[in-house]
């Protein structure tokens, strides 16, 4: 099963998971405090899902655009818009091609998605390229990790991340002003994962 199918198969049911909410509201409670958002910021989630980030920011910034490769997460994400009458652009994104993100924008965030990228030194160029001069990136993710977070049948491509990684990466992508710190810890199956958020500044 590749991952766009796994994530195309669970959207009908991804925000009936209570740990999930807790979750993405308590990393998007840690980005609004280390970053000052604003009513004349475009704002990116590169991997938005169900946008249950996307749309616990979208009230503090000036436009916020959602992008995932799931067609079908997007479709829930469409449908609470049209409860919420939040003003959202989607981009639904090809894995099979170059990134096209369109911006730019003046922030990037990233909840939970990265351990599902192959190649992180590549996006973190292409975010780079997508941000205005001084725009920042604020990317949430799961510390290393023995790889139990996720089940088997769940296709990944990293078990977390070592903090001094992320930074290597992302002071090689041309960002400096890099903080890392701990957003939160999640609970799965009895064990507890910590979450860090990476926010650096295109330079």
């Amino acid at each position: 099963m590749t991952e766009t199918t796994h994530f195309e198969r669970a959207a009908a049911t991804w925000d009936q998971e209570t740990r999930r909410v807790t979750l993405a509201n308590a990393i998007a409670e840690a980005i609004a405090q280390r970053v000052p958002l604003t009513q004349d910021q475009d704002v990116l989630d590169y991997g938005c899902g169900t946008g249950l980030v996307t749309l616990a920011l979208a009230p503090a910034v000036r436009s916020i655009t959602g992008a995932d490769t799931s067609s079908a997460m997007l479709q829930v994400l469409t449908e609470k818009t049209e409860t919420t009458h939040t003003p959202l652009r989607l981009i639904t994104l090809n894995p099979q091609e170059a990134l096209a993100l369109d911006g730019p924008y003046h922030l990037i965030v990233s909840s939970m998605t990265l351990h599902h990228v192959a190649d992180i030194p590549a996006l973190f160029h292409a975010f780079r390229q997508h941000l205005h001069p001084g725009g920042q990136v604020a990317l949430a993710d799961l510390d290393e990790e023995d790889g139990s977070f996720h089940e088997a049948s769940v296709p990944i491509h990293h078990r977390g991340f070592a903090r001094e990684q992320i930074r290597t990466w992302l002071m090689a992508a041309g960002f400096d002003n890099i903080h890392l710190d701990t957003a939160t810890t999640t609970q799965k199956g009895g064990k507890n994962y910590s979450v860090f958020l990476a926010t650096a500044q295109r330079s």
